[in-house]
């Protein structure tokens, strides 16, 4: 008798699991195989993220972000989602971040995984992600007027602004074509999920998976303040004189 009821319920289960594999293929049959690469690899993690390993070690998968958000931007990770399962994450082509003012989801973190720094410094110092443009699929490349993007940016004009262009392919018209800022970008989405395209345009990455570092003894020189980080490095020339000598008295004449 226990035996057929085990049976019986293992034939539920794999009938149950039938359905929902059938569902959830048949939801994703019309999406190309490059979106569906994107929504499942790159992921965005909420506003206050310091980075990724202090993050997850910090994280208790309680879900309180999720509950502060106002537009269910947020949600958990589960096992169709490439991130730690429990853990908050958003798409931005599906409902990208609105940056409240009072950014509740990290108010509302009972631990120190989204930092609390960034409610006294303000949403200018977020850190999701950043845009980029994919120039090829771009109808504003195309010399097609469009702004949606430039628009939709809640730093207008810094994090995304226009920049004219002559149109090389008719030789007589101009376009205004998208260009990010990453000096102020914060990977809030809005611009991808603005974009009129099919798949969108411009995209929002983690910032791991585009920002390079420079190395410290190169200064921008025009930029205000940016030689500070030589404040503490020893610039005087190190000159060898007896190198100098050894290289007269050993050289060939």
């Amino acid at each position: 008798m226990r035996r057929k009821f085990l049976v019986s319920v293992a034939k539920l289960v794999a009938i149950f699991a039938g359905i929902f594999s059938f569902l959830y293929l048949k939801k994703d049959e019309n999406v190309s195989s490059s979106k569906k690469r994107l929504t499942t690899s790159f992921y965005l993690r909420p506003p206050g993220v310091l980075n990724e390993k202090h993050f997850l070690s910090s994280c208790i998968r309680c879900g309180a972000c999720v509950k502060a958000c106002p537009y269910n931007t947020l949600k958990l990770a589960s096992f169709n989602d490439n991130a730690s399962n429990g853990t908050p994450i958003f798409y931005a082509s599906k409902i990208p971040c609105y940056l409240c003012d009072t950014l509740p989801c990290i108010a509302k973190c009972p631990s120190d995984a989204l930092s609390k720094d960034i409610l006294k410094q303000g949403i200018k110092s977020v850190n999701i992600g950043r845009a980029i443009v994919d120039e090829s699929s771009c109808v504003a490349h195309f010399g097609i007027q469009c702004d949606a993007c430039y628009r939709a940016c809640p730093f207008l004009d810094k994090a995304i602004y226009l920049e004219y262009k002559r149109n090389e392919r008719t030789n007589k018209h101009a376009m205004l074509v998208p260009k990010v800022n990453y000096d102020y970008c914060v990977g809030c989405g809005m611009c991808e999920r603005a974009c009129i395209t099919k798949i969108p345009a411009i995209s929002v990455l983690p910032s791991d998976f585009i920002l390079g570092q420079r190395n410290d003894n190169y200064v921008k020189g025009w930029v205000e303040g940016d030689d500070s980080i030589l404040k503490d490095v020893n610039t005087n020339k190190k000159l060898d004189k007896n190198k100098a000598m050894d290289y007269l008295n050993d050289a060939e004449f």
